[in-house]
C-alpha cells in the first residue's frame, strides 16, 4: 500500500473562516483518503468554534514536544497544537493584531516542516493582509512570505482550475507601481514557471497566452509607454525560441473570451486583477492558489477570510478540497 502524503495545513487567521473550514477538512473522507491531514493552528481556538457551531472537536490535538515524538507514525490526522493565541482573544470577523500574528506564526511552522521534510507539502488558509499589517509584519501575503522564507530565487502565483489557469508576473501591488515592476525577465520566469508546472499537472506540454499590459495590448505604442514592445514580447520571443508553446501579447479585454480559453492550458497576466477577474469569475470555488519555483510544494484556497460569514459554519470548504487534493498530487503520492 503506498504511503500517503502528509500535509500541512494551516488555519489561516483565527477570525476568519480558516479554522471552520479546516474542522471540515479533517472530518471529509476525501481528503483522509488522500492524505495524513495536519492541521496547524490553535486547538483551543478550533474547540472554541466546534463548541459555537456543535460540531465535533479535533480527535487528536499535539503540542510541539508530542509533535516530535508522533512525527515518525504517519498514520492518523492531527492538529498541531501552536498555541500562538488565548482563543478568548478571537472576534470573528474583526482585524486583529493578534491574530495576524498566530496567522503568521501557522505558516511559519508549516514552512519549517516542510523544509525539514517533516510535512511532504503545505496547504494554506487564508490571511487578512490588514491583520498582518497590524501586527508589524513585512509581507502582504503567503507568496511573499514563503518567497523569502525559502529564498526562492524566482517565484510567481498561478491560479488553477479546470475551465480556466493564470499566473501573475506581478502580485500584491497598487497598479501604479507594476510597469516598473516588469521586467522581460520576470516575464519570462513567469512563463517558465508556468509551463513547468502545468507539464506536472496535465502531463503534457502547455500552449501558454499572455496578456498584454495595456488596454488593446497597447494599440502598437498608442496606449502606455510602449511595454508590449518593450518588455513583454521580447520574453514571449525568447521563451519561444527555447521550445515553449506561447503566444501574445494579447489585448486583456478580449484575452478570455472562450475561443481563447479552449486553446490555451494558462494564461500569464501582468497584474494581480487582470487575472483573478476572470479566474473568480469563472471558477470561484473551485480554484486553488499555487505558488511556483519554491523548494517545497504549497497550494491554498483562491478566496479570502470572508469575515463577513466567519464562524457561522456556511463557508464552502470545495477550493481547499481542491488545495489539498493539489497538494498530494504535486507530492507524486496521490492519484
Amino acid at each position: 500500500m503506498t504511503q500517503l502524503p502528509r500535509i500541512a495545513i494551516t488555519t489561516g487567521d483565527p477570525a476568519g473562516v480558516g479554522p471552520e473550514l479546516c474542522l471540515k477538512l479533517l472530518r471529509d473522507e476525501r481528503v483522509r483518503e488522500l492524505c495524513v491531514p495536519v492541521v496547524i493552528g490553535d486547538a483551543d481556538v478550533l474547540a472554541r468554534l466546534a463548541r459555537h457551531l456543535g460540531w465535533p472537536e479535533p480527535e487528536r490535538v499535539l503540542d510541539r514536544t508530542e509533535w516530535a515524538n508522533f512525527n515518525g507514525a504517519n498514520d492518523a490526522a492531527c492538529v498541531l497544537d501552536l498555541k500562538a493565541i488565548d482563543a478568548g482573544m478571537v472576534r470573528p470577523g474583526t482585524v486583529s493584531a493578534a491574530c495576524g500574528k498566530a496567522a503568521y506564526d501557522y505558516v511559519n511552522c508549516a514552512i519549517d516542516e516542510a523544509l525539514a521534510g517533516r510535512v511532504d507539502a503545505i496547504a494554506t488558509g487564508p490571511l487578512h493582509k490588514e491583520a498582518l499589517h497590524a501586527a508589524g509584519i513585512p509581507f502582504p501575503g503567503h507568496t511573499e512570505i514563503l518567497a523569502s522564507r525559502t529564498n526562492a530565487d524566482r517565484s510567481c502565483m498561478m491560479l488553477t482550475a479546470e475551465a480556466i489557469t493564470c499566473s501573475l508576473v506581478t502580485v500584491h501591488v497598487g497598479y501604479r507601481e507594476v510597469p516598473a515592476l516588469l521586467t522581460t525577465e520576470r516575464i519570462r520566469d513567469t512563463i517558465d514557471l508556468t509551463a513547468a508546472a502545468i507539464q506536472r499537472i496535465r502531463g503534457r506540454a502547455p500552449r501558454l497566452l499572455v496578456c498584454g499590459l495595456n488596454p488593446h495590448a497597447g494599440e502598437h505604442g498608442l496606449f502606455g509607454d510602449s511595454e508590449e514592445e518593450r518588455i513583454i514580447l521580447p520574453a514571449i520571443e525568447s521563451a519561444r525560441a527555447a521550445g515553449i508553446d506561447v503566444d501574445g501579447p494579447l489585448p486583456p479585454d478580449t484575452a478570455f473570451l472562450p475561443k481563447y480559453r479552449a486553446a490555451c492550458d494558462a494564461y500569464v497576466c501582468m497584474y494581480h486583477d487582470q487575472g483573478l477577474i476572470p479566474l473568480k469569475a469563472l471558477a470561484f470555488e473551485e480554484a486553488v492558489n499555487i505558488t511556483l519555483g519554491l523548494p517545497i510544494v504549497r497550494t491554498s484556497v483562491d478566496h479570502g477570510t470572508a469575515f463577513d460569514i466567519a464562524w457561522k459554519g456556511v463557508a464552502d470548504v470545495s477550493s481547499f478540497v481542491q488545495a489539498v487534493k493539489l497538494a498530494a498530487k504535486l507530492c507524486g503520492s496521490a492519484n
